[in-house]
């Protein structure tokens, strides 16, 4: 099985504020949709409530502390070793957030779509460093901001060595 983690930050690494998104990026969210469409998402409670619901069709797993937690339509672990291993026959699947399962997740990854948001914004939550000698860049995709992305961003794709 192939752990994919998909993120994006701004240039200090910042994920989100007060449990939300930072920034609205179409092309950014099309690539993501695209991407994770078909496949199982794994994702902290705090992100399954900032989506608020399923995300469609995909296999939806939230990882939390919560014991007895039930989410309609979500298969619900209390740790991220249960949900990887509830996916062990599948071929990739993909981590989406937040920062706790992104660090969780970061030693097993075999892969990071990186999207760089072209600024630095209010973060209280940070994506973690990611080690250069562990990790290289196999593409990168430049975006310019125009009438539907307020940012330019750019799309890295990260292999482990």
């Amino acid at each position: 099985m192939k752990i994919t983690i998909i993120v994006a930050t701004d240039q200090h690494n910042g994920i989100g504020a007060n449990n939300q998104l930072m920034w609205y990026l179409p092309a950014d969210l099309k690539f993501f949709k695209q991407t994770t469409t078909g496949h199982t998402i794994i994702m902290g409670r705090k992100t399954y409530d900032s989506i608020g619901k399923p995300l469609p069709n995909r296999q939806n797993m939230v990882v939390s502390r919560q014991k007895n937690l039930k989410i309609a339509g979500v298969q619900v672990f209390n740790a991220m070793a249960d949900a990887l291993t509830a996916c062990k026959n599948e071929e990739e699947v993909f981590i989406i957030g937040g920062a706790e399962m992104y660090k969780l997740a970061l030693p097993f990854a075999n892969k990071i779509y990186l999207t760089k948001v072209n600024g630095i914004f209010n973060a209280d939550v940070y994506f973690p460093e990611i080690v250069a000698q562990v990790w290289k860049e196999t593409s990168q995709i430049f975006y310019p901001k125009d009438d539907k992305n307020a940012f330019d961003f750019t799309l890295i794709t990260l292999d482990r060595i």
